[in-house]
C-alpha cells in the first residue's frame, strides 16, 4: 500500500508498531496537532487486535514530584493534580506484537 493510501489512523499505528511516542513526536512525525494525534491514538487503541497486539501507554509522570496516577493515560495533563508543578512529560504510546 502506497503512503498516498494510508489513512492517517492507520500512518499513526505503523509508527507505533516502529517505536515509542509521545503525542508531540506523532504530531510532527505525521504533520498534525498533538490534540489530533490524541483523538487518533484512542481509536487506534481501540482498534489493535488483542490476539497479536498490544497497545500500551507509559504514563505521564511529574518530574518533580514523580506522581504517575493521572486518571487519562491518553491525555496531555498540564499539572501535576499532587504538587501543582507544570513540569510533566508526555505519555509514551506503542504497539507490540
Amino acid at each position: 500500500m502506497r503512503e498516498a493510501d494510508e489513512t492517517t489512523r492507520q500512518r499513526l499505528a505503523d509508527a507505533l508498531r516502529a517505536e515509542p511516542a509521545t503525542p508531540s513526536e506523532l504530531a510532527v512525525q505525521l504533520e498534525l496537532t498533538p490534540e489530533a494525534v490524541l483523538r487518533h491514538v484512542e481509536h487506534v487503541s481501540r482498534s489493535v487486535d488483542a490476539t497479536d497486539e498490544q497497545f500500551l501507554v507509559a504514563p505521564p509522570q511529574c518530574r518533580d514530584c514523580g506522581f504517575e496516577g493521572f486518571d487519562d493515560l491518553v491525555n496531555r495533563p498540564s499539572r501535576c493534580p499532587s504538587c501543582k508543578s507544570e513540569s510533566v512529560t508526555e505519555p509514551t504510546f506503542t504497539i507490540e506484537s
